[in-house]
């Protein structure tokens, strides 16, 4: 009963709830830690039809739902409830008790964007409407529904959609890393051939278990942490990702406690547990059960991989648990991992040839290390064309990684002209398919996908091409005060020139009164200088958390640019090579 015998979610969840009623779907872990909510398959079907009878005396079939919920299980019901009305669900992140306005502004753009005629939330979060009418008048003008507590004797009152495979499911809206969030239109179909190529590529059973921080807005969190386990027929363990954040071990624990064999998370995830637990606090660990620990969402560093299973196989991690991938919201999540027992890969490769968008092999020191996210997953076909001329690239070549499948998208909500520019691309060689254009750049090795950065960040200094992360690397080793993975380096124009500039948080033990930072600034400079033959026209000092990230931890490079220039980021010291004669002046906050 998987998801070829279904044509929509509403079958696969309803199939789940005749079959095994009574089994539960999932558990939510307060604090991370304890039990404080359950929901079997026939409770959140139960939950699901009566929130949706609700909304389809109300509200027509296609309209825009927003869904603000803080963690917990009532996003799910939500989110299925909207689906078994029909209307189209819009996940978003909720406004924050503590800067409700500020925590307001992106569901608010994409309440604009979407045209969001209805606002589910739960009962705090509904309150908070006529606080917030001032600040976010297009949600003001929307109908706010709390879904907690609604009568169950409504779900007899549902009435089943008219849904086929290609019916419009939910809009996830992008993280916004690199240029405004837009709404991917992802289908029923979409889903259902996503799940089952992750359900393939994780070759689940019935000893199947997940655990899972994620955020419920996020790809990641929503597809496999949610809507996978329903796929699968497996339980999952949910906990906030303030708890995760708070105190990484909890992740772990849960993974050791419910002998979880699948979770995972973005790159930065596994450096976060590398760097805030204890020896103590790992010797009670068993994490033998983990078989599928997926890496995805960002670059995915080897030094990660290798830090984490260094420190965490006396526990029981295995090697060959790691799982990298590749994907993204317009790709309905993934595009490519290999199988489950696949160990994972590195390439190393020339730095002067990457440079170049060559792609030569290389033992010397200085080689580049990048990590195989493995071939695309079935039914997926990968091409890495120029992103100049859509010609093929040749097989030592680096170029922009298109995508064709069925996960593939239907294009973004109501911007015709960027659906066609990035869903339907053809090749100049014959002028195969429609693709996807994703922005990234990458190239194959023995047909899997190694992924280098991305279009829109590569750094160009004196007509040669520098990838960020590679700089970013470089810096964030060359000195203990700065934090690993929160380091930035990006270009501005300034008198017609490329000016390269680098910002990075410090440790919070390093900001003090009348602290300097000249052998931060001085180490920054050398390591650039010496790893990739570049001058710095400035260095930005931030304090813990002050990196612009998107809610799956990518770094955005261009909101730290854009926030340095304006001033909404304000740094703890900067220092900025002004002309040759004001070289070496550091410049402290507030100083002109």
């Amino acid at each position: 009963m998987k998801g070829n015998l279904n044509r929509s979610l509403v079958d696969l969840l309803r199939c789940r709830a005749r079959e095994t009623p009574g089994r539960r779907a999932y558990t939510f872990l307060a604090d991370g830690e304890r039990e404080a909510a359950a929901l079997t398959y026939g409770e959140l079907d139960c939950q699901s039809r009566a929130i949706a009878s609700l909304l389809q005396r109300r509200h027509a079939a296609g309209e825009r739902a927003l869904l603000l919920y803080p963690p917990g299980l009532e996003f799910i019901a939500a989110f299925f409830g909207c689906l078994y009305a029909g209307l189209v669900a819009v996940p978003a992140s909720p406004p924050r008790p503590d800067r409700r306005a500020g925590g307001l502004s992106r569901a608010q753009a994409i309440a604009r964007d979407a045209g969001v005629g209805i606002v589910l939330g739960t009962g705090h979060i509904v309150n908070l409407v006529d606080q917030l009418a001032f600040e976010a008048p297009e949600l003001e003008r929307a109908h706010w529904l709390p879904t907690d507590g609604l009568p169950l004797g409504d779900a007899a009152c549902w009435r089943e959609p008219a849904i086929e495979r290609d019916t419009l499911a939910f809009l996830q809206y992008t993280s916004g890393s690199t240029a405004e969030p837009k709404g991917v239109m992802v289908s029923h179909g979409n889903l259902l051939r996503t799940l089952a190529a992750i359900d393939q590529c994780e070759e689940n059973d019935d000893e199947t278990v997940s655990v899972c921080w994620l955020p419920s807005y996020h790809d990641m969190g929503l597809i496999d942490g949610l809507l996978e386990p329903i796929y699968g027929g497996y339980p999952a363990y949910l906990m906030a990702p303030a708890a995760f954040l708070q105190r990484p071990i909890r992740w772990l624990q849960a993974i050791s406690r419910y002998r979880a064999t699948n979770s995972g998370g973005p790159n930065f995830a596994y450096d976060l547990c590398v760097r805030k637990t204890t020896p103590e606090e790992c010797q009670a660990l068993d994490l033998r059960s983990w078989r599928f620990a997926y890496n995805g969402a960002e670059p995915i560093r080897w030094e990660t991989l290798e830090c984490f299973w260094k420190r965490f196989r006396d526990q029981g991690f295995r090697w060959n648990s790691f799982y990298p991938a590749y994907g993204l919201a317009e790709a309905t999540l993934v595009v490519s991992g290999g199988g489950r027992a696949d160990e994972p890969r590195a390439v190393l490769i020339r730095a002067d040839r990457l440079a170049a968008d060559r792609v030569e092999e290389s033992a010397a020191a200085d080689a580049v290390r990048v990590t195989s996210c493995g071939p695309a997953v079935p039914g997926t076909r990968i091409a890495i064309a120029r992103p100049e001329t859509g010609v093929l690239c040749e097989s030592n070549e680096v170029g922009e990684i298109w995508v064709h499948g069925p996960t593939v998208a239907q294009g973004y909500w109501n911007r015709p002209e960027e659906t066609l520019r990035t869903f339907n691309a053809h090749l100049a060689n014959g002028g195969d398919g429609p693709f996807l254009r994703t922005g990234d750049l990458g190239f194959l090795d023995r047909n899997e996908l190694v992924v280098t950065g991305r279009i829109k960040d590569v750094i160009i200094v004196r007509g040669r091409k520098h990838y960020p992360q590679d700089i970013e690397r470089s810096v964030e080793a060359c000195h203990a005060a700065l934090l690993p993975g929160c380091v930035v380096a990006f270009t501005r124009t300034e008198d017609g020139d490329e000016r390269l500039a680098v910002a990075a948080e410090v440790r919070r033990s390093q900001i003090r009164p009348s602290a300097s930072f000249d052998d931060v600034f001085a180490a920054v400079r050398q390591a650039v200088a010496g790893k990739h033959g570049l001058s710095l026209h400035k260095i930005a000092l931030l304090r813990p958390g002050g990196m612009p990230k998107t809610s799956s931890g990518k770094l955005q490079r261009h909101a730290c640019r854009a926030g340095l220039h304006s001033g909404a980021l304000r740094p703890v010291a900067q220092w900025r090579q002004e002309t040759p004669a004001a070289a070496g002046r550091a410049v402290e906050e507030g100083s002109p």
